[in-house]
């Protein structure tokens, strides 16, 4: 499944659960969490690797990683934890499949095409629109929660938003880890990353704009009555 699913699915299962455990969310690390487990394509574009839908998508590193979150936040980290393993049980698992799900205990490859089913790749006309249609929906849930204004707010969180930026919406707009770039290969699609990669790079922008104006112009006229005094004192004007 491309980013955009995996975020899509991720946003509508995170706000349902937020009205259930009535919890707030913040909606750019899940946002973030959902895709995080590709990060390992960035990994093997370094290295020259094939670990793609392996350790990083393991339901056992989630659990291990996320266990001490548990005892601390208690049921205010499920949505973040149901988001992360949803990337493989969910996207990937009916989509692509051949995922490491028990690593390190186990190699062993599982999905929906591995237990005998029809096997549905990620170009497949059955994803993309499944996509659209997800993507659709939570645009549309975004919009009429108000949610969508976290992302014009200077907020420190937003720079996690990096993340998905430089490892899944620029990379595969611009054709990597594919053959093509997607506004070649599918067109809408292509047009819902970008989405993504333009709300979410103002997130990111105006946040750094906003820490850049609080601390290293406020260091700035910190200096200047120093500076002031010191020309009094010898005599230059």
């Amino acid at each position: 499944m491309f980013a955009v699913g995996h975020m899509a699915s991720a946003y509508l299962l995170g706000k349902g659960l937020s009205k259930v455990l009535r919890i707030k969310l913040n909606i750019p690390i899940l946002l973030v969490l959902s895709i995080l487990p590709d990060v390992d394509i960035i990994y093997d574009f370094f290295t020259g690797s094939d670990l793609h839908r392996g350790p990083t998508h393991s339901i056992v590193v989630a659990l291990i990683a996320f266990i001490p979150l548990f005892i601390i936040y208690r049921k205010k980290v499920i949505p973040y934890f149901l988001a992360l393993i949803s990337h493989s049980l969910i996207g990937d698992f009916f989509i692509g499949g051949r995922l490491q799900l028990f690593w390190p205990f186990s190699t062993t490859q599982y999905g929906l095409h591995e237990l005998g089913s029809y096997y549905i790749g990620i170009t497949d006309p059955v994803n993309i629109a499944l996509e659209l249609s997800l993507f659709v929906i939570a645009t549309l849930v975004l919009y009429k929660s108000g949610d969508w204004k976290v992302f014009f707010k200077s907020n420190k969180t937003n720079l996690v938003l990096i993340i998905p930026i430089a490892t899944v919406l620029l990379p595969s707009t611009l054709g990597y880890p594919f053959s093509a770039p997607l506004l070649l290969t599918a067109p809408p699609l292509a047009i819902a990353h970008l989405f993504y990669l333009m709300l979410f790079s103002i997130a990111v922008l105006k946040t750094l704009f906003y820490l850049y104006n609080k601390y290293f112009q406020h260091s700035i006229k910190k200096t200047q009555p120093i500076n002031s005094n010191s020309n009094l004192v010898t005599g230059r004007s």
